[in-house]
């Protein structure tokens, strides 16, 4: 319990660090991440555009927008280490297509499987913030408290990334 909380302790230090020192802008990734999640999108959209229509024209700005997301992707994920850069794609991608998901539920009068749906989003936003700070094991997020209860990998996002704090 005390290697737990010494853990705890040392990922806050580490925030703090990385807020102080300006090494990071959690609000200004967070806008480049949502960013990254629509460039995905729209590359599968020209893919599915360009399939349905039978217009290469389609695959030209297909191209186009994935280099644009590949550029944006590297400010955020600048160490990558094994395949994560590849996960990294993908946990946005997964968290926008969820959410889409949600959204859809939600408009059709389907609150609670919706609410599950963003939750799923959520999870992976989450979990691609675990990834991009580098600041915990992810594998043992569960078990490090965080005052009265431990921190789950939602609270990365949660506790750690605020949009609105300029």
């Amino acid at each position: 319990m005390e290697d737990n909380k010494k853990k705890m302790e040392d990922i806050i230090k580490k925030v703090d660090e990385m807020r102080k020192s300006g090494t990071v802008d959690l609000s200004l990734d967070e806008d480049l991440s949502i960013a990254v999640m629509n460039l995905i999108s729209l590359e599968e959209h020209f893919f599915f555009t360009g399939e349905k229509t039978d217009n290469p024209g389609y695959f030209d700005m297909l191209a186009e927008v994935r280099e644009m997301r590949k550029s944006l992707l590297l400010k955020l994920m600048l160490k990558n280490e094994g395949e994560s850069w590849c996960i990294s794609k993908h946990l946005l991608a997964t968290s926008m297509r969820l959410m889409e998901v949600g959204t859809k539920l939600q408009g059709a009068g389907k609150k609670e499987e919706a609410k599950e749906f963003f939750d799923r989003s959520y999870k992976m936003y989450s979990l691609f913030w675990a990834l991009r700070l580098k600041i915990i094991d992810v594998s043992g997020i569960k078990e490090i408290p965080a005052g009265d209860k431990p921190w789950s990998v939602d609270d990365i996002v949660t506790k750690l990334v605020n949009c609105c704090d300029e």
